[in-house]
């Protein structure tokens, strides 16, 4: 008997909050994942200016929500429920992350979804110096109100986590301390930063999404079995 696909949910975006799934532009590498013995599923949210956060993360946490109650043959034939992955892609990386730390506490209430980690590809994380409320806003700053204690229930549940990067992306010092913070809370995390490039090239260049879809293949855990993976733009 052939064995279920995974499901793969992603958030996908380059300018925080300002574009989701249905951008042309996005469209080179949800083509390349859907090469993976998975279903993707891009997730659509409600975008800034209108809609501040964490309106986005709730959205993106009811698309769980959504997966979990389907009765739709295409998902309950063709998926395994029993191995979601999440992905995002820049600012879609910062939803996933905060996703993915709200469903570490509803595992339970998930259920039969059974989520097995996350793939945070070029996450977008904090910026220039700041200063306030700016500086310490949960949603910027990993660190403040209790992240390391949720941190350790998604190391708890035994969830695996990839850090993608490139050094040719500003914002990369912040993607390995993201990297390092989880590391330090046990999480069991891997962490890839290749030389060159630019932030999200994947959304812009053929030869950069192809090394995604590779490196996705690669990474030997997402081929274990069978998976649903949750693609997040």
């Amino acid at each position: 008997m052939q064995s279920s696909p995974k499901i793969f949910p992603s958030i996908h975006q380059t300018t925080p909050g300002l574009a989701s799934s249905f951008p042309a532009k996005y469209s080179m590498v949800p083509r390349r994942l859907l090469k993976l013995p998975a279903v993707v599923m891009s997730v659509e949210y409600r975008l800034a200016p209108e809609h501040r956060h964490p309106e986005a993360y709730d959205d993106a946490m009811e698309a769980l929500h959504w997966i979990k109650c389907n009765q739709e043959e295409w998902l309950r034939e063709y998926a395994d429920f029993s191995n979601c992955f999440l992905m995002g892609t820049s600012a879609g990386g910062n939803i996933t992350y905060h996703v993915t730390l709200r469903a570490a506490e509803a595992v339970n209430e998930l259920e039969p979804l059974q989520i097995r980690g996350m793939i945070l590809n070029h996450p977008f994380f904090g910026g220039i110096h700041r200063t306030g409320s700016d500086r310490d806003h949960k949603y910027c700053n990993l660190a403040v109100e209790g992240g390391s204690k949720f941190l350790e229930k998604v190391r708890a549940v035994g969830w695996r986590v990839l850090v993608n990067g490139c050094e040719g992306d500003p914002l990369v010092d912040r993607r390995k301390e993201v990297l390092k913070l989880m590391e330090e809370n046990g999480v069991e995390v891997i962490g890839r930063f290749v030389t060159g490039g630019v932030h999200a090239a994947e959304m812009f260049d053929s030869s950069w999404a192809k090394a995604l879809h590779a490196m996705l293949k690669d990474f030997s855990f997402l081929l274990e079995g069978d998976r649903l993976v949750m693609l997040i733009k």
